[in-house]
């Protein structure tokens, strides 16, 4: 039987795809362990590690079980931590001055993981919804979120992070002109090595969930928050965001969420060509983990999948709650 000519037989791509080794050599994107950020939830008490029914295999930590735990990602590998505190209800109210307490339980958390793990890069958030009594990232009033109001305080909430040892702030409230204010007062302060990675392009996204379950905020919000977080159908707006906070001293700039605009990943790495990070939240977490739960999906090749996903759109970086799993894979 004569073999069937190809039309173009010198032009085979599935040549590079015979072997394994083939396509070692010619895989165009790669991901390592030092990719990954892993977001903790913290709380107080003591031997507590409390399961998020929304988010199967996380839990919140107590500041003992914080230090295990993260003693089992240095191990890993795992460069980065970024700390979100499960605020006691008592202590989130209208004037939100727990945010900047330096005993709040963030920054003593920030303290202990760097008395125990100085290597650990310690990441924080910096808004004012787990400390408002009425959920929102900003002061509120008759209904609206004040946007100038609410920079002072988001100022105090950084310089004291950043006294506590924090490494890298992650100012999520997306009010206008807090980069620029944030930088200065690090400046002012004495604290001008202190890296920011702005959440710059934050959507107001149905994917946050079970973060909201997790750091006891649902139920609580009062309205929404789109009149500050960004319209999901925008993408140039995005750039326009970005590169207003860079040029207020952004170090580092963040996508949010994650998969669902790996569009938006690709047009900040491309246009500006700075650190440009992803966070995987929830609600992408949780669907990937409820399926393989389910038998649906093979959890391990989809949670590798979707990490490398953001790699090949430009991101330099993760922020996932999969850390922990996948510093495993990758030591393999």
């Amino acid at each position: 039987m004569q073999p069937i000519q190809a039309a173009f037989p010198a032009t085979r791509l599935r040549r590079n795809r015979r072997t394994a080794a083939l396509r070692a050599l010619t895989q165009e994107n790669s991901l390592s362990v030092s990719d990954l950020i892993w977001p903790v939830f913290i709380r107080e008490g003591e031997g507590i590690e409390e399961p998020v029914a929304s988010l199967p295999g996380v839990n919140r930590l107590s500041l003992d079980r914080l230090l295990v735990r993260a003693g089992e990602a240095v191990a890993l590998g795992i460069p980065a931590i970024c700390l979100f505190p499960y605020t006691d209800q008592s202590l989130r109210t209208e004037d939100c001055a727990e945010a900047w307490n330096p005993e709040n339980l963030t920054n003593r958390a920030i303290r202990a993981l760097k008395a125990a793990f100085p290597e650990l890069a310690v990441m924080t958030d910096i808004a004012l919804d787990p400390y408002n009594a009425n959920g929102h990232d900003g002061f509120v009033e008759n209904g609206v979120i004040l946007n100038d109001a609410t920079i002072p305080a988001l100022v105090k909430m950084a310089l004291a992070q950043a006294e506590a040892g924090a490494d890298i702030l992650g100012p999520s409230d997306m009010m206008d002109g807090r980069i620029g204010a944030i930088r200065s007062a690090l400046e002012a302060a004495g604290y001008g090595d202190v890296t920011i990675m702005s959440y710059a392009a934050k959507y107001a996204s149905a994917f946050y969930g079970p973060f909201r379950d997790a750091v006891g905020a649902s139920g609580r919000l009062v309205g929404d928050k789109k009149t500050y977080q960004m319209n999901p159908a925008n993408s140039d707006e995005a750039l326009r965001l970005v590169a207003r906070d860079l040029s207020e001293g952004a170090d580092m700039v963040m996508v949010k969420p994650g998969m669902p605009y790996l569009d938006i990943c690709r047009r900040v790495k491309d246009e500006f060509g700075v650190p440009t990070f992803a966070y995987q939240v929830s609600g992408e977490y949780a669907m990937l983990r409820a399926a393989a739960l389910n038998g649906w999906l093979d959890a391990e090749k989809s949670m590798m999948e979707s990490l490398m996903a953001f790699k090949r759109a430009g991101c330099d970086g993760i922020l996932t709650y999969f850390a922990p799993e996948a510093a495993k894979l990758l030591q393999r």
